[in-house]
């Protein structure tokens, strides 16, 4: 299983008779899932239904949904409604006849509220392009799985390249002359001789104590090992594929944690720079997988 960014763009558009619809998807980082539909008022369900058929399709980003709708109909037809015609007419019959009071004409009562309405099409509409725009629904999914695979795999080949560098610098910090028994005893050595000249007071058996303290704390054989156990913890997550972009997350921190240490141990400008080349490479490679699903 490959794995998927979670950034990427989808489009597709249809229509059904006189109505056109179009379905746009925005996918971008998240810390999980996060859907966000609009509709158009009145086709509410076809939201519910895209919230749904996504929450199904991916595990994270925010994905921003849109559908739009538009249509060649007519304008929206005024529709009398009669029943409450019917009651004004009734209420109107029941009042006391006045010379004073002209009876109520019929442009009068249809300017009242209620009585004539707008004929609201929408379920019409619902109606005729709800099967093409689910079909639609399901082809834009579709579409964005393929674009955050493609750059998903884009994605990949960066990491792999990256985990390749940290492979090497691994291996020559192991290989690094500097790091050897006798290398480390000669830097300390010369330290304890540069303290004693320095200073007559110091204990030389002291000095000699605390050295071989500083020696095992030099030794960056630990920091190795986890980097070699990190390597192989990534190659074996890369060949799973599917959503770890967590998982992904965590071990580029530890990556970063093991160089930092290493740079700290050093003690030699040759074991520094690799250690600094180490932490340039893990910080471009923690950026990259924060768009990994």
């Amino acid at each position: 299983m490959a794995i998927e960014s979670m950034t990427g763009f989808a489009r597709v558009a249809g229509t059904a008779g006189i109505h056109a619809w179009a379905w746009e998807i925005r996918s971008v980082n998240g810390r999980g899932l996060d859907v966000r539909v609009r509709v158009p008022p009145g086709f509410e369900i076809l939201a519910e239904a895209a919230r749904k058929r996504l929450t199904g399709a991916f595990a994270r980003g925010t994905l921003h949904v849109n559908l739009s709708i538009s249509s060649d109909a007519r304008p929206p037809r005024p529709r009398i409604n009669e029943a409450a015609l019917a009651a004004l007419l009734e209420a109107v019959a029941r009042l006391p006849a006045s010379d004073s009071i002209r009876p109520p004409s019929y442009d009068g009562l249809l300017g009242i509220r209620g009585v004539v309405e707008l004929a609201d099409e929408s379920d019409d509409t619902l109606a005729a392009i709800e099967a093409p725009v689910l079909a639609g629904l399901e082809a834009v999914v579709l579409a964005l799985k393929e674009a955050r695979a493609s750059e998903g795999r884009a994605l990949e080949a960066l990491v792999t390249g990256q985990l390749e560098s940290i492979t090497r610098l691994t291996s020559e910090a192991e290989l690094h002359p500097a790091r050897g028994v006798d290398a480390i005893r000669e830097r300390i050595a010369a330290q304890v001789k540069t303290l004693l000249e320095a200073s007559q007071t110091l204990d030389p058996q002291r000095l000699h104590q605390e050295a071989a303290l500083l020696a095992v704390r030099a030794d960056i054989r630990e920091e190795i090992d986890r980097l070699h156990a990190h390597v192989a913890a990534l190659r074996v997550l890369l060949g799973q594929g599917g959503p770890i972009g967590r998982k992904l997350d965590f071990l580029s921190q530890e990556f970063g944690r093991e160089a930092s240490t290493l740079c700290a141990k050093a003690g030699d400008a040759g074991l520094s720079r690799i250690g600094l080349d180490l932490r340039t490479v893990v910080d471009q490679m923690r950026e990259q997988v924060q768009n990994v699903e």
